[in-house]
């Protein structure tokens, strides 16, 4: 089975990537969605990001308000101490999802849409690396609409998390397949195909190479 890293910065459109190569056929598991289900009441997970960050992060009816969350650890720096929490169990997950997801199919081409691979290190639990990359206006202007702000609340907020992701010239040292998603969506598409033609030929016996592809 081929396993694949899919990362980018905020507003990259990886997501978008994701649900194309899903479509191709790939079998994807995005991590936000992990990890909101991680942070639900009552997993250890939720317990450790409370206990930490106390309660004035938590909503009503018991769940953790992630908007509430993002505001105490991007301005005060403490993006690591929450990553330290949350990244030893999604990696476990993700590890156990790639798993069986072998287990059933061999021959699959299993995605792992996160953020942080490279950040946390865990480059090495996949075969190969997709980073999406994307101009900063095209990321504003995607953020704006996302969370219906103003562009220039969008352009600080992108800035500000930027600013704790590893930049994306260090991303692309790693990278085996680079999308840029700074043009349409129709040429995002002509990118994914390729790329999904790329994996599904040569599957499991692509060995990571020094040389990068890339899909512009």
């Amino acid at each position: 089975m081929l396993r694949v890293g899919l990362t980018g910065g905020i507003a990259s459109g990886k997501s978008t990537v994701g649900r194309l190569l899903a479509a191709r056929g790939a079998q994807l598991l995005d991590a936000d969605a992990l990890v909101r289900d991680l942070m639900q009441p009552g997993k250890p997970v939720y317990h450790e990001v409370v206990k930490h960050f106390g309660r004035e992060i938590v909503n009503q009816d018991g769940t953790i308000n992630r908007k509430a969350l993002a505001n105490l650890v991007f301005p005060s720096g403490r993006v690591r101490e929450l990553n330290a929490i949350v990244h030893p169990a999604v990696v476990r997950h993700q590890d156990d999802w790639m798993a069986e997801i072998e287990g059933g199919d061999p021959q699959a081409i299993a995605v792992v849409e996160a953020a942080l691979i490279l950040e946390a290190g865990v480059q090495g639990h996949f075969d190969k690396i997709v980073v999406v990359t994307c101009a900063l206006e095209k990321r504003v202007e995607r953020f704006a609409k996302r969370f219906k702000l103003g562009k220039e609340n969008a352009r600080a907020e992108v800035e500000r998390r930027l600013a704790v992701q590893m930049p994306d010239h260090e991303k692309l040292k790693f990278a085996d397949y680079v999308i840029d998603n700074s043009g349409t969506l129709a040429g995002l598409e002509k990118q994914v195909e390729k790329l999904f033609s790329e994996l599904h030929t040569q599957g499991s016996k692509i060995s990571r190479r020094s040389t990068q592809d890339s899909f512009r």
